[in-house]
């Protein structure tokens, strides 16, 4: 049945000076672009959220720890050797100078004549070295190692891989096989004779970690550049005369982007654990230099007597380890458009 204009209700109508109730405002959609999108999903997931506070604090203070640490991280003061932590207010046997010793609690820190109002929080080492200072410095060493490596582990990987697939034919051949015979060599010999080679220290790690790590990262490029070569409107671009390098950059590339990106988050703790292992048995980073791995190192040999020295680096490791993952594991989900809200 029509209606005429004199015959429509007046609730119908709204002046445009109006502002639209709240039901009209739940029914008004806005657009998102991708980037947003999966900000939105990653908001939703509270571990991601989580590990990334987690992780901007620690990468903070571990950038930061010129400023916060309390001692010379490298200065030794045998008297005041294997001391336990001990924390302003803290009166939990372990944690307020006490140690097991013959099984009693005794004070450490009176026994060693440490002045009042000296505290170690995570305790010392058998040089008398501050430990909270050395974990921080250590996590410093080994977060910088592992940004870099994952850095140019990207930079290599996509350029290697873009290169592969947008040349095709007999380049990409020699590319593919070149990396099947570096893929043949164990990662982990490759990366211990060179170390042994050269002269240890941060840029040795970070070389010797980058030199088979891209590996996996230019085959994932060059697969998805693959996919998407193949779509109707990169043919189109190129029938237009488009180059391949423009090509790559402005629709390959942005298209892989979120993939990358996950990718490059789960080769950071892959890296930050390399260079722990390293470090451990002895062929990464040297003493008096700390990172987590020398840390450990440390720690267990004295573990049955001092178990601080060795829990300690172990907890910090395991935090940043997980953190990292949880938070890749959300962006995966946060750049799948598939995933379901």
């Amino acid at each position: 049945m029509n209606l005429k204009i004199d015959e429509i209700p007046q609730e119908y109508f709204r002046f445009r000076d109006q502002k639209p109730s709240a039901n009209d405002r739940e029914k008004t959609t806005i657009s998102l672009n991708f980037l947003q999108d999966a900000w939105r999903r990653l908001r939703k997931n509270k571990a991601a959220v989580f590990s990334l506070s987690i992780l901007a604090v620690i990468i903070t203070i571990a950038f930061l720890a010129p400023v916060i640490a309390p001692h010379n991280p490298n200065k030794q003061n045998i008297p005041y050797a294997n001391l336990p932590p001990k924390i302003p207010g803290v009166n939990i046997n372990g944690l307020n100078g006490q140690l097991q010793m013959r099984g009693e609690w005794r004070d450490r820190y009176a026994m060693a004549n440490v002045p009042d109002g000296v505290y170690f929080y995570f305790g010392t080492d058998e040089f008398g070295r501050d430990l909270f200072s050395r974990a921080l410095y250590g996590t410093r060493i080994s977060l910088t190692i592992a940004f870099i490596a994952a850095i140019l582990d990207l930079t290599i990987g996509i350029v290697y891989g873009l290169t592969s697939a947008m040349r095709g034919g007999t380049v990409d051949l020699f590319m593919q096989r070149f990396l099947e015979i570096l893929s043949g060599i164990p990662s982990l010999v490759l990366v211990v004779l060179m170390l042994l080679v050269f002269e240890p220290g941060i840029t040795s790690i970070i070389l010797a970690m980058v030199l088979s790590s891209w590996i996996p990262m230019a085959r994932i490029v060059r697969a998805q550049a693959l996919k998407i070569k193949s779509m109707e409107y990169v043919q189109a671009a190129e029938a237009l005369g488009t180059s391949k390098l423009k090509i790559a950059l402005t629709h390959v590339l942005p298209n892989i982007s979120g993939l990358v990106v996950v990718r490059t988050m789960f080769s950071i703790p892959t890296a930050i654990f390399f260079e722990t292992f390293l470090s451990f048995i002895g062929v990464g980073m040297r003493i008096p230099n700390a990172s987590i791995g020398t840390l450990l190192n440390g720690g267990y040999k004295v573990f049955r007597i001092y178990s601080y020295q060795m829990w300690i680096p172990a907890i910090i490791l395991c935090v940043i380890m997980l953190a990292f993952n949880l938070f890749a594991d959300g962006l995966r989900d946060a750049f799948d458009p598939k995933m379901k809200d």
